[in-house]
């Protein structure tokens, strides 16, 4: 089980990316005052469990009302995380973010009050995005009996601890990692997605074709 808990969280970790949305919270809330930037950390994070902790306990049987098989899910999340780690370590998925926040920071600048960014971007689809959303699904869906689920979910919420301490402590988190250390981790984490990306597929064409 110790193992299934590190697989899963550093599976996780990688999608989700708390120091990878850290300075885009940073930068969204610059206008907020610190509580103001507290309560959006915690409602983000709130809102974004509640998101990720429904499709874990419901997405199997969306599933199977789609009819849509668990091995096809696997093998189509796959090829999404896997697109996911080659932007990651091309650091397209930096920039896309990073563009996405400068408008919403363009956004902010035409409205004289401070608005609020914990649901949308933050929540969804910066913390819960798809890729997290088939991640959470195929992590418990591959998991058999219900003490395997359950270490799943307690991987799942030390991550989003993991993302709530990320997001309360943006500011410092930037200066101390600076550009070319979150460079340089970002790629590192975008070879480790790829590789299990790429596992998620080979399980889910054994699945299929019975090998």
């Amino acid at each position: 089980m110790a193992e299934l808990f590190l697989s899963a969280f550093v599976t996780l970790f990688v999608v989700i990316d708390p120091p990878g949305c850290a300075p885009i919270f940073a930068g969204l809330s610059a206008d907020a005052t610190p509580r103001q930037q507290r309560i959006m950390a915690m409602k983000a994070v709130l809102v974004a469990s509640a998101i990720l902790f429904g499709f874990a306990a419901f997405g199997e049987a969306l599933l199977a009302a789609l009819h849509i098989d668990l091995d096809s899910f696997r093998i189509a999340g796959g090829i999404m995380l896997f697109i996911i780690a080659l932007e990651m370590v091309l650091e397209k998925r930096t920039q896309r973010r990073e563009k996405r926040a400068e408008k919403l920071r363009a956004q902010h600048a035409q409205t004289p009050e401070t608005e609020d960014i914990s649901i949308f971007p933050m929540a969804m689809p910066m913390i819960a995005g798809p890729g997290a959303i088939a991640t959470i699904m195929l992590l418990v869906g591959s998991t058999p009996g219900r003490e395997g689920t359950l270490v799943v979910l307690g991987a799942l919420t030390a991550v989003m601890l993991f993302m709530l301490a990320a997001l309360l402590a943006a500011g410092p988190i930037i200066r101390l990692l600076g550009a070319s250390v979150e460079s340089a981790i970002t790629r590192l984490l975008g070879v480790l997605l790829a590789a299990l990306a790429a596992q998620y597929v080979i399980d889910g064409v054994k699945g299929s074709f019975g090998i």
